[in-house]
């Protein structure tokens, strides 16, 4: 919808409204302190609405400026993205911009595999949701559980997988090296 369509529609929701409530352009005008006149070419469209004349109407009305202006619903929030399978391991997008920060959902089968570290340019935040994950991390190795993260620069020689025991779900957040993700802790006992 374009800006002239949403102002166009201005004009005959404001009407509507007072007509509803049963108000006069009189008594309108008395409450805003806006003229009759002008509010009568506002409602007729021969008067441009500007935020001067619509706040005090909302006020009038106890409404939002939204249900005046009638601004379009949102779209739908849900991200459908198409899962990709890579390497037995399936990945479903949750960004939609290339480049910057790249997030994901992924999905690990119930597998052993032996580590093959690999390093690259980079920045990565891990979040397991279930399962256990393993991370092998430089001279590190460790299995991290539901509601444990993991974050770390990728020219770190690194890999990560299931621990064989079963299938591992859990977040992955890519970016370009210097960009780093911000883990936020509450303080002990709060």
């Amino acid at each position: 919808m374009t800006t002239d369509e949403v102002l166009a529609g201005v004009g005959p929701r404001l009407r509507q409204m007072r007509k509803d409530r049963e108000v006069t352009l009189a008594a309108l005008s008395e409450t805003t302190g806006i003229s009759v006149s002008t509010l009568s070419r506002l409602e007729s469209g021969l008067r441009k609405p500007s935020l001067e004349l619509l706040l005090p109407i909302a006020r009038a009305h106890q409404v939002a400026l939204d249900e005046l202006v009638g601004t379009p619903a949102a779209g739908d929030p849900r991200v459908r993205s198409k899962p990709i399978v890579m390497g037995g391991r399936t990945h479903w997008p949750l960004t939609r911009q290339p480049g910057g920060l790249q997030a994901y959902k992924v999905l690990e089968p119930k597998r052993r595999q032996e580590p093959d570290p690999r390093t690259h340019e980079g920045y990565e935040w891990l979040y397991v949701l279930s399962g256990k994950l393993r991370l092998v991390l430089g001279e590190h190795d460790v299995v991290l559980t539901a509601g444990e993260a993991a974050e770390f620069d990728t020219r770190v020689p690194h890999w990560f997988g299931s621990t064989g025991e079963g299938p591992v779900e859990f977040l992955s957040l890519f970016g370009p090296q210097g960009e780093r993700m911000h883990v936020r802790a509450r303080p002990k006992g709060a």
